[in-house]
């Protein structure tokens, strides 16, 4: 049984984000967080292999889909709050 690939970014949006915002010294705008994500390189993953790569990681990484929704929620749980 195949299973379904998702396109996983590499290295995690978290990351990225986190790295982006503490550059600028102030958060991203909801602009730059889907500019950020959308310039991400991912690899295509079947679903073990995401979960595998989560769990190496030690985190399971935000959703690209809700990247903004989602990295409000992460940054505040980073201690990256206004």
């Amino acid at each position: 049984m195949d299973e379904p690939l998702i396109l996983t970014p590499i290295p995690s949006l978290v990351s990225l984000l986190l790295h982006h915002e503490q550059a600028k010294g102030s958060p991203l705008t909801q602009e730059e967080v889907e500019e950020i994500r959308d310039n991400a390189a991912c690899v295509a993953l079947p679903a073990s292999g995401r979960k595998a790569v989560d769990e190496e990681r030690g985190y399971e990484d935000i959703a690209p889909e809700f990247a903004w929704q989602h990295w409000q929620q992460v940054r505040g749980q980073l201690g990256q709050e206004d």
